[in-house]
């Protein structure tokens, strides 16, 4: 299938699910970064340094909770996601918590379009597993990012990926990466398709390296309590591998 091709079926997972699924992570209060699953947030990791004035980009930004917490604090903030649908969550949040945020329809694949504008930060808060291609879009936030901007993103541990939360034990290969399509029938009787992209710890690193970006540090935080992306995840496993996993990075040149 070609990017496109993808691209459009996760645009179509994202519309359907997304009243469902922000509905179910309502608890965020939009206070402050949420870096993932028991995985820490800003006020207690400390990444982002002072965010006052600064323009930072949010990518997959869903319903925008990130970008609208940071614009709270004086960011001057833009998000992007390829729904629609997340996109008219993301305004009315913005609109509802009184700050203003720049939202845009946008596909990963198309970011290379904002290269007229240069952030402090961007910032992907577990998006980038619906990313394909993702050296071209290390190379555009690279172009994106002024020097010594940041850029941070948080994914789904590969590691926790492959464990059964049922029985603690491993229930696929670690080195079975790649897309992965998987059709799901919804309680409407509804067939949908939920497209992402697995990749090994070291391909992630080889591919930041390669894009000219510098590793600053690599953070598994386990928070003990999470009343925002913890639903649905086992305790039993969270306790053993940390669910979450940060990438810091930097544009040196």
């Amino acid at each position: 299938m070609s990017i496109k091709n993808n691209e459009k079926t996760i645009k179509e997972w994202w519309n359907s699910a997304s009243e469902y699924y922000q509905n179910e992570i309502s608890g965020d209060r939009m206070v402050d970064v949420q870096y993932g699953p028991f995985g820490s947030n800003e006020k207690k990791l400390k990444l982002l340094g002072e965010v006052k004035g600064k323009k930072i980009l949010e990518i997959g930004c869903g319903a925008g909770q990130a970008a609208i917490s940071l614009a709270k604090k004086g960011a001057i903030c833009t998000g992007i996601d390829i729904s629609p649908n997340q996109i008219k969550f993301a305004k009315k949040n913005a609109e509802k918590e009184k700050v203003t945020v720049k939202f845009l329809e946008l596909p990963f694949s198309s970011l290379n379009t904002l290269k007229s504008r240069k952030f402090n930060i961007v910032l992907a808060i577990m998006s980038l597993q619906y990313c394909v291609n993702m050296a071209d879009l290390l190379k555009n936030v690279k172009n994106l990012l002024v020097k010594d901007g940041i850029f941070i993103f948080s994914i789904e541990s590969p590691f926790y990926l492959v464990m059964d939360p049922r029985d603690l034990k491993i229930k696929e290969s670690y080195f079975n990466v790649g897309l992965k399509r998987k059709r799901e029938k919804w309680p409407d009787g509804s067939i949908h398709y939920f497209m992402y992209y697995d990749r090994k710890i070291s391909d992630i690193i080889n591919l930041i390296i390669d894009s000219g970006l510098k590793i600053e540090k690599v953070l598994e935080p386990l928070d003990k309590e999470d009343n925002v992306w913890g639903k649905g995840y086992r305790r039993a496993l969270v306790n053993k591998i940390a669910p979450t996993i940060i990438f810091v990075c930097k544009n040196k040149n």
